[in-house]
């Protein structure tokens, strides 16, 4: 069976600046990414071997250990594809619509995400989803990387909100941070997890284009 691996970028450490730095990207993807990449793979060796043993005596840690971790690779998954140098201004098509629909306009989308994000209390998320239920789009609060999650939902862009993710260039500045977010957001990203969201697809593997 195959071990998680660590994506490459579809662009360069600096190709996001001046939003985020270099420094910033490559710590944050070389470092924080490759080590939730490294816990998921070893939790599953543990996990594997405690079966082997048949000894579950830690298996409710390791289970906890691979959400954090699992999550984590996932979630910086589609953080690099939801971000790119390309990105900004705003989406257009079916998902500007639903914007209008769920928020009142993009500018109260954009609003209302920053403010979940900037609310979180210590590391986390925040996220735009699909709610299969409702068939509507809602923010969400991520705590850490994996709770406060509805099971349902979709994320289809995810705003980091833990410091490593802008401390050394923003410092305690996390509101001007989300802020500059949305000049690099991938809409065409975003716009294709919500069409593959709707058709019933989990949409947290990055999305097939169109041939």
């Amino acid at each position: 069976m195959a071990p998680y691996v660590l994506p490459d970028l579809d662009y360069d450490y600096d190709q996001l600046e001046p939003v985020i730095t270099a420094e910033i990207n490559e710590l944050h993807h070389g470092k924080h990414h490759a080590a939730y990449v490294k816990g998921a793979n070893d939790t599953l060796d543990k996990i594997a071997e405690a079966r082997d043993q048949g000894d579950f005596g830690s298996i409710a840690g390791l289970e906890a250990a691979l959400a954090f971790n699992l999550a984590g690779h996932t979630l910086h998954n589609q953080w690099w594809k939801n971000l790119s140098p390309d990105g900004g201004d705003k989406p257009t098509g079916e998902l500007a619509a639903a914007a209008d629909e769920h928020f009142g306009s993009f500018d109260g989308l954009r609003a209302q995400l920053s403010a979940v994000s900037a609310t979180i209390q210590g590391s986390g998320w925040g996220v735009l989803a699909w709610d299969p239920v409702g068939e509507r789009l809602i923010t969400q609060q991520l705590k850490d990387h994996h709770s406060n999650l509805s099971i349902a939902t979709t994320p289809l862009l995810v705003f980091d909100a833990w410091e490593h993710a802008y401390y050394l260039q923003y410092r305690n500045l996390k509101v001007d941070y989300l802020d500059r977010l949305w000049d690099i957001v991938n809409w065409a990203d975003v716009a294709a997890r919500f069409d593959a969201a709707r058709a019933g697809v989990n949409g947290l593997r990055p999305p097939v284009p169109a041939a």
